[in-house]
């Protein structure tokens, strides 16, 4: 008899729970938009911690006589399983304090700013001051452990720390640049060990000098070394931080630094940039440019490569790779580098057009709004240095009488950019 009771008992419970989700699932399908946004602003400002009673009492007239549990439990619903791109009514609780918690943001990066003034005029009033007592009364400690090399093995402890532990923290802005000065740390005082030259100033010349050298172990250790251990620490970072896109390039141009800079390619290079260059150049020509033409080559071999794999794991270091692209050929396609052999700075112009327009009808056909836009800004970049250097064939902007006539021009061909991006665009949207 117990059982049956018992059994008799767990029935009713589940018919009752039943009814009232049964009675939930009937609330949501009756409301209407006006209703649903509503209940969104609710559950918006009660989980914000803001007192909801008054905006109750404004819009319950707008909903059928239920309790709080009914209402509460709807806004819940409606908040945790609505796929919603909300947009707060004007004058509503919700975007009053929208603006409130935006007004404030800016209240706080201001105070920050102002404070990092503050406290900068305070260490330049200060700071010989603060220097001399310290270096009195510690000047045996300090002298040891700020001694150049065991200072620089400090800093690049901190940066190691600063890129493993940054990517725990949830805020971005923290993260981000916590992240960049701990890679700036394993880059610069990696290459300080390897140069031991301990000045930033120093180990920079050493690397402008041992990249043409001819010692390989030289260039290798500092150069190649420093660009991989800064690789290595944003392969780390994309891994645990995925969603961070942007650290793709990044490890895009760490990734090239470090291969590019192996000696062997120096001697390479002769028969590489000649794909770019094809006509003997008369006169000077920058060693720099030849070096950026050949890596460029590189690069888009290595491109084409990977588009040709057709799998998405690759499509945002191809646009990584495609904008650094892009900004070369800018360089190598202007004027300043073919003065004495034109031929080599038409071909260029064809060059440049040609891989331009790859990039776009690729971008259009894998729907890849980054590298339109990419492709898209290049091609304004493009268009505009060209008109600019129209000009240059036949006259100097400065000395010049017309300038006034080719700043109208300039002008009209933004404006004539800008409406043949919205062009473009539409019709993107459209297909």
């Amino acid at each position: 008899m117990k059982k049956i009771l018992l059994l008799f008992l767990f029935c009713c419970f589940s018919i009752y729970a039943k009814t009232a989700s049964g009675n939930i699932v009937n609330h949501l399908g009756s409301l209407n938009e006006k209703q649903r946004n509503i209940l969104y602003e609710f559950e918006v400002l009660k989980r914000n911690g803001c007192k909801t009673d008054q905006f109750w009492q404004e819009n319950k007239n707008l909903f059928p006589e239920f309790d709080s549990k009914t209402r509460d439990e709807l806004a819940q619903q409606i908040f945790e399983n609505s796929n919603v791109v909300y947009k707060p009514q004007k004058n509503s609780s919700v975007q009053i304090w929208m603006q409130t918690k935006l007004l404030t943001n800016w209240m706080f990066y201001l105070s920050a700013f102002i404070a990092i003034c503050a406290v900068v005029a305070l260490f330049k009033k200060y700071w010989s001051l603060l220097i001399g007592f310290l270096l009195k009364r510690l000047e045996p400690i300090l002298r040891y452990l700020f001694s150049p090399l065991l200072l620089t093995c400090e800093l690049l402890a901190v940066g190691i720390a600063c890129v493993f532990y940054a990517v725990l923290i949830e805020d971005f802005v923290v993260r981000t640049v916590i992240i960049h000065l701990g890679l700036f740390l394993l880059w610069s005082q990696s290459t300080a060990l390897f140069t031991r030259e301990y000045w930033v100033k120093k180990y920079v010349f050493e690397i402008e000098s041992n990249f043409w050298g001819t010692d390989p172990w030289e260039t290798i250790k500092t150069i190649c070394l420093p660009a991989v251990f800064v690789t290595l620490a944003l392969l780390y970072v994309l891994y645990k931080v995925p969603a961070d896109v942007f650290y793709n390039y990044e490890i895009v141009v760490s990734g090239i630094a470090s291969i590019y800079a192996l000696p062997f390619w120096r001697k390479a290079e002769r028969y590489i940039y000649p794909i770019l260059f094809p006509f003997k150049n008369e006169g000077y020509r920058a060693r720099s440019i030849d070096s950026l033409g050949a890596c460029t080559v590189i690069a888009v071999v290595l491109t084409v490569v990977l588009v040709l794999q057709w799998n998405a794991v690759f499509y945002n270091v191809i646009a990584a790779l495609m904008s650094l692209e892009i900004f070369a050929f800018l360089i190598l396609s202007s004027k300043v580098n073919h003065k004495y052999n034109l031929r080599n700075y038409y071909y260029l112009q064809f060059i440049t057009v040609l891989f331009l327009v790859l990039v776009f009808l690729y971008s259009c056909q894998i729907n890849s709004n980054e590298i339109i836009w990419f492709s898209l800004v290049g091609i304004c970049l493009f268009v505009i240095l060209k008109y600019l250097e129209i000009f240059s064939f036949f006259s100097s902007w400065k000395r010049g009488r017309a300038w006034a006539w080719k700043l109208l021009g300039l002008a009209a061909l933004l404006w004539l950019l800008g409406k043949g991006i919205l062009f473009i665009s539409q019709q993107l949207i459209m297909v």
